[in-house]
């Protein structure tokens, strides 16, 4: 299938740049390259752009102003795209996100190796390096991990390396989760299954530590199952969403016995760290 690129151009670009990401990733977009002046935002070619451009606030731009491009970029295509706009990841001194044609020398801490197609997790969305940031300063790594809305697979990766030995990685899309599947093994992890489902794929399954980088709407549609299939005491790691929205997410899970323990912060974006009570 071939792609869409929209080249979204803002002034000025933050916040604007954060909240266009958002709101497309919620209508169909499902990666996103940060530019000097905006943002380039892909979806598969079946995507009605005018509506769903019409519906977020580029729409209606009110306190910036926007310029927007439509590209059909042909499948073959797609991974010289990333190539030309994908750089190192660095979180922190604890780890490195490489794609394959990097040189691994310049890699700090524990390095991943993934190629990313068309699905997010790359690292370099704030969401993305404030999750893989919360996994390495967790006291310790469950045994039994779930990443749900994996993308590249890169968390659940990095969980297996940190010591994890049962991870479930589930996508909604099943180019996702083959994208994940490939990266899983081109890092020789061992220990991750790559399912192509949505929340019903984890009922009756429990484990130590969930993983959920999606978006607030769905997280919250998922909360009773994170919050079923979560061990007493064990850790929800959840992000995508805003600084703003933090008080209310940390108020919603209250209601399912989760409670906040930490938060993450990147730019306008946050990540919260919740315990299940009794």
């Amino acid at each position: 299938m071939d792609t869409i690129e929209l080249n979204i151009q803002l002034s000025p670009k933050d916040p604007w740049s954060d909240i266009v990401i958002a709101e497309l990733s919620e209508q169909g977009f499902d990666s996103f390259v940060t530019t000097e002046d905006g943002v380039l935002a892909y979806a598969p070619e079946s995507i009605n752009t005018d509506e769903v451009v019409k519906q977020s606030v580029l729409g209606n731009p009110v306190g910036f102003e926007c310029t927007i491009t439509q590209t059909i970029i042909p499948h073959q295509n797609w991974n010289a795209e990333w190539e030309k706009n994908f750089s190192p990841v660095f979180i922190e001194e604890y780890a490195t996100i490489l794609a394959p044609f990097h040189n691994e020398m310049d890699a700090k801490g524990m390095k991943v190796i993934i190629q990313p197609q068309m699905s997010f997790g790359t690292g370099h969305h704030q969401t993305t390096w404030m999750m893989t940031k919360a996994i390495f300063e967790l006291a310790e790594m469950p045994e039994k991990v779930l990443d749900m809305g994996t993308g590249t697979g890169v968390l659940a990766i990095y969980a297996e390396k940190l010591g994890a030995k049962d991870i479930l990685a589930i996508d909604i899309e099943e180019w996702s989760a083959e994208n994940a599947r490939e990266n899983v093994e081109r890092n020789n992890c061992t220990n991750i299954e790559c399912l192509w489902g949505d929340i019903d794929k984890i009922e009756g399954l429990n484990f130590g530590l969930i993983i959920a980088n999606i978006n607030k709407n769905i997280l919250k549609l998922h909360m009773q199952s994170y919050s079923n299939a979560l061990e007493q005491n064990g850790t929800l790691l959840l992000s995508g969403f805003f600084v703003t929205d933090v008080e209310e997410m940390t108020s919603y899970c209250e209601a399912y016995k989760l409670k906040q323990t930490k938060v993450f912060t990147k730019d306008e974006w946050a990540c919260i760290q919740l315990i299940k009570t009794k």
